[in-house]
């Protein structure tokens, strides 16, 4: 009887094993299948994606030199058209002396320009050539930037712009440094446009601006950029440089006119970083507020410079034993790179040049006034 209740229990702990691993082993197969499953179905779906391709137009695009795969990051549904027309986009852009290398290029960066048609290339082209001087500069563009060239069919909405533009006074010259720095404000809605046009408006009669009109031309001309951004963020930035200085209206009014006017196109959180590092590091250094404010004030474009290439320049600058005051009272030399004021820094100790008695403004000659000046340097 206790044999029987011992194989009894022995029984019953062997089938509970069992069972216990046919769990287990269940339990690896679900999830062995449902990994494998979940492989198959990447598998499949990335198959159903280039079986949806256009074979003969992968096949036309890579016979132009086109970068595939760029193709398929950036707008790959592209390659899923039936109807392109790649080959009347190379003749049209050959005709205007584009070689095989920059066709490839133009349409690996924005592979939409293949479903433009020959008459809208044509009439865009005749509308950007009212502006630019010669076919060249366009593709100059087209190269630097093809999407502004390419994003919409709505030629009849850039020539609104371009009325609009003008209509604010901007002149050919003006709407050609425009095109060239920033095509895409062009292909803006004439609205959008407007809409950044009429808040420039309220902001200089809100400071009692007595000429908006002239005021939105000269910010436009000026920093052609505050179009791509939005009304917040040039409020924004307004008002952030309007809180960091102490200014009346009318010397801020000038600021914009001038300098401030540069970086309204910045991101608000990127100016206030770099507002508030100019201030800690100048202040590390001793310098009063006013002289923090006179430094950006004299050069307010210092603000592009991120924090860290700031700070680098300015801690050179220091070790090449230029005293920190030299630096406020000529922020311009920050504009050049550190191995351009290194080289620079050594051509002149070799001269005997003494920037305690002549100054620092020398490194922030251009390169060719530099050249001079050292020319002038060996002749003493």
């Amino acid at each position: 009887m206790a044999m029987r209740g011992l194989v009894n229990t022995n029984n019953l702990f062997l089938f509970n094993m069992n069972k216990s691993w046919l769990i287990k082993l269940r339990t690896e197969t679900v999830f062995r299948g449902t990994s494998t499953r979940s492989f198959c179905l990447k598998l499949e779906r990335s198959s159903d994606i280039l079986d949806k391709e256009n074979n003969i137009l992968v096949s036309n695009l890579e016979a132009l030199g086109v970068d595939i795969k760029m193709v398929r990051q950036r707008q790959p549904g592209v390659l899923r058209k039936q109807i392109t027309n790649e080959e009347d986009l190379k003749r049209f852009l050959q005709a205007k002396g584009a070689d095989e290398e920059t066709i490839a290029s133009i349409i690996s960066r924005y592979p939409r320009a293949i479903t433009r048609s020959y008459p809208s290339l044509r009439e865009r082209w005749e509308i950007w050539r009212s502006i630019l001087m010669t076919d060249l500069d366009i593709l100059s563009i087209l190269k630097r930037s093809p999407e502004s060239f390419f994003r919409s069919e709505n030629n009849e909405n850039v020539q609104e712009n371009i009325s609009f533009f003008c209509s604010l006074g901007l002149t050919s010259s003006d709407l050609c440094k425009m095109l060239s720095r920033a095509p895409r404000v062009f292909s803006n809605s004439v609205e959008l446009n407007k809409q950044m046009a009429d808040l420039l408006c309220e902001i200089c009669s809100s400071l009692g601006g007595k000429d908006p009109d002239d005021f939105v031309k000269q910010l436009i001309s000026k920093n052609v950029f505050i179009l791509l951004r939005s009304r917040k963020q040039v409020k924004a930035n307004v008002h952030l440089l309007q809180l960091s200085f102490n200014l009346d209206n009318e010397e801020f009014l000038t600021l914009l006119r001038g300098q401030g006017g540069d970086v309204l196109d910045l991101s608000n959180e990127y100016l206030k970083k770099t507002l508030a590092n100019v201030k800690e590091k100048l202040l590390a250094h001793e310098c009063t507020e006013k002289e923090v404010d006179m430094f950006m004030l004299k050069h307010l474009r210092i603000l592009y410079l991120s924090s860290q290439n700031l700070n680098d320049k300015i801690d050179f600058l220091l070790q090449a034993n230029i005293d920190i005051q030299q630096i406020v009272n000529c922020p311009q030399v920050l504009d050049k790179s550190i191995n351009t004021i290194s080289h620079r820094i050594e051509e002149l100790e070799k001269r005997g040049y003494n920037f305690t008695i002549y100054g620092i403004g020398i490194l922030a000659l251009s390169q060719q006034r530099f050249v001079l000046k050292l020319e002038k340097l060996r002749s003493l």
